[in-house]
């Protein structure tokens, strides 16, 4: 694969956002050098971790308002720049990205930090990858948190609002427009976004050809039965039913690409049975922007609740 790295300086002076990155590689899978992943860790070292995993076409700055409530309440937060955002390398090809690649290129990474017992946090992608982790290796993750996002295998058409946004996206790509990452981000949220927070979803890519992540995302969502993800898919909706450690659903109100999700994996995942899943008010797709330390102190009672349950050094339950 060809590889775009964005230069440092296009990160500077990011409104809320104090972060410096960690880095560590991952495959190619084609055989090249390695790709870069950046990785943002806050916190106490020796506190429950919390795993941050953003979508499209965010990067982890999406999480900044989150990541001040659970490290104010004592926990540790690790989050994660997908191939191709943030601070990450960029693929040069839409064609470089699949949705295996970008599970194993997670996988890789949090193999390459060393994190396990971890409670996951995954919105709109962060959840697509997430779950299929969850699902591949459940004694990682001690609970998951789903946040606006799902599995999806086909069987069930995507809403209009996501196909517009697909055929959006797929229109700037084949008429050589620009892809105004910005904007996308602002029409996921109720209550919009400020110029210099929009600009820090820009930040990533300096121009078009590095854009090649957001244009492939949409691509790689399964519609259709046929799709070469469903097996994958189905393999972890059936491990997901046999997961019973803490599930917590926390969806937006506002939020009409993920809103039918939410009692299908309360019903489904025996974890999630007998817990209350919150839902969060005046909030959008992005509910990070709309209600960032709202969602941060769900996640964060939810921890503390999952310690008080778990005896030190037992296994969570």
């Amino acid at each position: 694969m060809d590889l775009l790295r964005t230069p440092d300086d296009r990160f500077a002076d990011l409104p809320g956002w104090t972060l410096e990155p960690r880095y560590v590689d991952v495959d190619d899978p084609d055989g090249g050098a390695a790709v870069r992943v950046a990785t943002y860790t806050a916190g106490p070292d020796a506190a429950p971790t919390v795993l941050l995993l953003h979508g499209e076409p965010t990067w982890s700055f999406l999480y900044r308002h989150v990541v001040g409530a659970v490290v104010d309440a004592g926990l540790r937060a690790v989050a994660i720049d997908m191939v191709g955002f943030g601070r990450s390398d960029k693929p040069a090809r839409i064609a470089d990205h699949s949705y295996a690649r970008h599970v194993a290129w997670t996988r890789q990474a949090l193999d390459a930090l060393g994190e396990r017992d971890l409670v996951l946090v995954g919105q709109d992608w962060g959840g697509l990858i997430g779950l299929r982790l969850v699902a591949e290796d459940p004694d990682r993750f001690r609970a998951v948190v789903a946040a606006n996002t799902g599995l999806p295998t086909g069987d069930r058409d995507m809403p209009e609002v996501w196909w517009r946004f697909r055929r959006a996206v797929e229109k700037a790509s084949e008429d050589g427009k620009v892809l105004d990452v910005g904007r996308l981000v602002a029409s996921g949220c109720a209550r919009g976004l400020a110029d210099d927070v929009r600009a820090a979803y820009d930040a990533p890519f300096p121009d078009e050809t590095y854009k090649a992540g957001p244009r492939a995302m949409p691509l790689l969502v399964p519609t259709r039965p046929d799709d070469p993800e469903n097996g994958p898919n189905r393999v972890a909706w059936d491990a997901l039913g046999r997961y019973e450690r803490p599930f917590l659903v926390a969806f937006a109100d506002s939020d009409p690409i993920t809103a039918d999700m939410a009692p299908v994996l309360q019903r489904h995942v025996p974890g999630a049975l007998g817990l209350a899943h919150p839902v969060i008010a005046d909030a959008g797709h992005f509910l990070q922007e709309d209600a960032g330390p709202r969602l941060g102190q769900i996640v964060a009672s939810f921890v503390q609740a999952d310690r008080r349950r778990t005896p030190p050094g037992g296994e969570p339950g």
